[in-house]
């Protein structure tokens, strides 16, 4: 597992979560843009976290310290899409 895999990643899986936000927007009108628009904030904050996070130099083992960041990474982009669910819920 090398860094560029992880970079990836994290651009790959909040991009998606961004553009599910859109796509729930727009197929459903009665969801409260307020609501997507804090998401997709939350999500753009959250990439800006992690790629910190990648960047910052790595004192000791690396293979646990990025392993973490992947498991960081699925835990806190499960959380928005629950965020997510939750929206699409109230709306319907």
């Amino acid at each position: 597992m090398n860094l560029r895999d992880i970079k990836k990643d994290i651009e790959y899986v909040l991009g998606a979560f961004i553009e599910d936000c859109s796509v729930a927007a727009t197929v459903n009108p009665k969801i409260e843009d307020t609501k997507t628009a804090s998401l997709m904030e939350e999500a753009v904050n959250l990439y800006n976290e992690l790629r910190d996070k990648v960047n910052a130099k790595v004192e000791g083992p690396k293979k646990a310290y990025y392993t973490a960041l992947r498991k960081e990474i699925l835990e806190k982009t499960d959380a928005l899409y629950e965020k997510l669910s939750s929206a699409v819920k109230e709306a319907a």
